[in-house]
């Protein structure tokens, strides 16, 4: 059960200036909503394409659709993790001539979310020293580590949730009615993000 607590926070500095320096003196079709900043954007159309794609990839995977309740939950959320991740990096390389533009700057806040939950999850996996002797099938996790996964999913599910909406918006595209929960929709929640420090003038 998750709890509402933030176990880390997710840093998104790089992304937030990368997102305010995209879209000095443009205007756009399309209005991508980040955490701390709102941008204006047209989209190419192979980013509309590839958007696309990452929207139909993407929405039906277990960590995006699903909740853990126990040790066997959270492994199987770590290895769709992994999955999601390897869809991320591969559109990436599919989108290296672009990397200037509104979807790359998408799919590396998704990349760089999952990234700094993993460093996370490395520390959890540190001071986790269950005895060999309680331990069990579904539940071999001590109980305070276990319990800071199910709440670190939670906000790493939210993170990248609101940002697929970001991408479906590049896409030009509805979100699909399964997978993404409702609760994931609407502001950010922006206690779940370090605040971006402030990058002088250029």
């Amino acid at each position: 059960m998750q709890t509402g607590a933030i176990p880390f926070q997710f840093d998104l500095t790089d992304v937030v200036q990368r997102a305010r320096r995209l879209v000095s003196n443009r205007l756009g079709d399309v209005t991508l909503n980040l955490p701390f900043v709102s941008i204006a954007v047209s989209p190419k159309d192979r980013e509309r394409q590839i958007a696309q794609e990452i929207v139909i990839r993407l929405k039906d995977r277990r960590v995006l659709s699903a909740r853990e309740c126990c040790d066997d939950c959270i492994d199987r959320a770590l290895t769709s993790l992994q999955e999601i991740r390897r869809t991320l990096v591969d559109k990436q390389v599919e989108l290296a001539d672009v990397q200037d533009g509104p979807l790359y700057l998408l799919v590396d806040a998704m990349v760089l979310g999952i990234r700094q939950f993993l460093t996370f999850e490395q520390r959890l996996r540190a001071i986790d020293e269950l005895p060999a002797d309680r331990a069990r099938p579904d539940f071999r996790r001590v109980p305070d580590v276990r319990q800071a996964y199910l709440d670190a999913l939670e906000i790493l599910r939210g993170h990248l949730s609101r940002s697929l909406a970001q991408v479906a918006a590049v896409a030009g595209v509805n979100l699909p009615s399964g997978g993404l929960t409702l609760h994931y929709q609407g502001a950010w929640p922006l206690e779940a993000y370090r605040v971006p420090e402030q990058q002088g003038p250029e």
